[in-house]
């Protein structure tokens, strides 16, 4: 049996970022993963430049620009027609996955985790891990970074999500040779499912196309897709797409047990209004590297979560407050009086922009949007009744 300080399950931006830095601290460090990288995983691609911060403090270099499209601009829709378009918005880097988490992996490595990718799990304790082989690693530490449908989190809670609350995305990667002109523009379709959006967002060689929200409001997604593909101009029945769940502001408030901590989508840690994962990923995984080598140097595993949730303090405060938020913008009772604002008022435009590239916190929003409150509620009233 190979002994490790921290073993991370999971190696994407939570898993990679937490491996890194645990190694950097001098730690030893297994980086667990069923995928053989490069691999491909639904995303939108989103890269704010809260996540080009995040990167560059954690993998100690700045994130590498030419494999990404920089757009300064944005179209936002409703009901197909144009709300807004904006020009001269804050940076906005889209990514491909394939690209990205094979960067982050191999800084990982290179940082001096051990490589165990391609390596499926066949059992889980609360000490070690046995891959199907027959193979079998201990830690004092376990770092669950393995996605919204996390073993980790099956083995701590009996369940990786709650299916009341979880959401669900269904994408297409369309090559630019075959692209409709209405889907070219970086854009993004409010209520193109029920509490969620449609996204159209260009990247080099193709545009994602996609289209998320709450399970449970969306019993037949594979129907908002098709209606949404047809509002860009594409025959949805020749277009094979794939789905899975997504974390949409199902956060968990305690993320793990003792001395094992639960990091990214396997926390639910993405934005529940914007989607944006990759930097609350990047970040918690950082976060809960510092818990576990602060615990490790104490001696005291099992503080490890008390560590970790100090330090998501911030994060978890801004995730409740969008939770709240995000009624005024997809609930039916008020979006309407939402939509109408975004579409005459160019300081919320703006502010949703900023939120969107990771300029504004949740709490700055929060304080802007009360002032403006009596008037969606006004708004609200006048159509119900």
């Amino acid at each position: 049996m190979r002994q490790f300080d921290i073993i991370v399950i999971g190696a994407g931006p939570a898993g990679s970022a937490a491996a890194t830095w645990a190694a950097k601290l001098g730690h030893s460090v297994a980086l667990i993963d069923k995928a053989t990288f490069p691999r491909n995983k639904l995303c939108g691609g989103l890269f704010t430049e809260r996540s080009r911060a995040y990167y560059t403090e954690i993998f100690g270099q700045d994130f590498d620009l030419s494999r990404a499209v920089t757009r300064r601009d944005i179209s936002f829709f409703y009901g197909g027609q144009e709300l807004s378009k904006l020009q001269g918005v804050p940076p906005l880097h889209l990514v491909m996955r394939l690209d990205l988490d094979d960067t982050l992996y191999r800084h990982a490595i290179f940082a001096g985790a051990v490589d165990f990718t391609g390596r499926p799990i066949s059992q889980l304790s609360n000490n070690t891990v046995t891959f199907r082989d027959g193979e079998t690693l201990s830690a004092k530490i376990i770092v669950g970074a393995d996605g919204v449908n996390s073993i980790v989190a099956r083995h701590l809670f009996g369940t990786a999500f709650d299916p009341t609350t979880i959401g669900f995305g269904l994408e297409i990667e369309v090559p630019e040779t075959t692209l409709p002109p209405q889907a070219l523009p970086l854009r993004i379709d409010f209520a193109a499912a029920d509490w969620g959006y449609g996204w159209s967002f260009p990247k080099q060689h193709s545009t994602t196309v996609g289209i998320g929200g709450v399970h449970a409001r969306n019993s037949d997604m594979k129907s908002h897709f098709s209606t949404y593909l047809k509002t860009l101009g594409m025959k949805p029945s020749e277009i094979k797409f794939k789905g899975h769940y997504l974390p949409f502001g199902d956060f968990r408030r305690t993320p793990g047990q003792g001395h094992i901590l639960l990091a990214g989508d396997a926390a639910g840690l993405v934005d529940p209004i914007t989607g944006e994962g990759i930097a609350f990923a990047m970040k918690s995984g950082q976060i809960a590297a510092q818990a576990a080598s602060e615990a490790l140097k104490d001696g005291t595993e099992n503080t490890a979560l008390k560590r970790y949730q100090t330090g998501l303090k911030d994060m978890h405060r801004n995730l409740r407050i969008a939770r709240a938020l995000r009624r005024i913008v997809f609930s039916a009772r008020w979006q309407q009086a939402f939509i109408q604002t975004f579409r005459r008022s160019g300081t919320v435009r703006m502010m949703y922009m900023r939120l969107l590239a990771g300029e504004m916190e949740y709490p700055e929003l929060a304080r802007s949007v009360l002032t403006r409150l009596p008037r969606y509620i006004l708004n609200g009233f006048r159509r119900s009744s």
